[in-house]
């Protein structure tokens, strides 16, 4: 009896187990496949401005995990979490007539504005050190934020800057990106060459 019981009681436990990997294999496929879901965008848009679409998907996962229709504290919307004014001001130099803010909702004219306005960013500080901290701390917190932090060696000195950046929200936020940016990196060399195997 005892022996039955035991026996009975392994088979709940494997049972168990099995349907845990199960839903962690399910769980693991359902991230990949949002975290690929808007490669498509980010590429489109990257091309469109000369820009690498590893650090435009790093910002992509930080500021939205890939959910097109979040909405931010202060009105930024979409993939990019890309505010009224910015978004404005890309329509304007895209020249798009009868621009509504609510049409960052749609992912590929999100990640359009986005990848705009960062580029703008790594433009303005091309002479420093790292344009990508700058760029994104500005991304994060602001110009006029950004224009306090670059005092003195700041000015061109990344270091410097994030050790005068005084809000750790942004700090953390520049470094998450820079951090994932490589992993993107290296998802987009690997699709490149398996396309360019193709091509041949």
């Amino acid at each position: 009896m005892k022996r039955i019981a035991w026996r009975k009681k392994q088979q709940r436990w494997l049972i168990l187990i099995a349907l845990l990997a199960v839903v962690m294999i399910v769980f693991d496929r359902c991230q990949s496949y949002r975290e690929h879901s808007q490669d498509e965008n980010i590429l489109a848009a990257a091309r469109k401005y000369g820009m690498d679409p590893s650090l435009v998907k790093a910002v992509v996962w930080r500021e939205s995990r890939f959910n097109p229709h979040v909405r931010g504290k202060v009105g930024e919307i979409g993939l990019m979490q890309v505010g009224a004014a910015a978004a404005n001001e890309w329509a304007r130099s895209e020249g798009i007539s009868y621009f509504e803010h609510t049409e960052l909702f749609d992912p590929a004219k999100n990640t359009m504005a986005g990848t705009w306005y960062l580029r703008k960013g790594l433009r303005r500080y091309g002479n420093t050190d790292l344009p990508a901290a700058y760029a994104l701390a500005e991304y994060n917190a602001g110009r006029n934020n950004v224009l306090r932090w670059v005092k003195g060696p700041a000015l061109t000195n990344s270091a410097v800057f994030f050790k005068q950046m005084d809000f750790p929200r942004t700090r953390d936020y520049v470094k998450a990106i820079l951090k994932r940016q490589p992993r993107y990196q290296k998802e987009f060399e690997s699709k490149e060459k398996i396309e360019t195997a193709k091509g041949r």
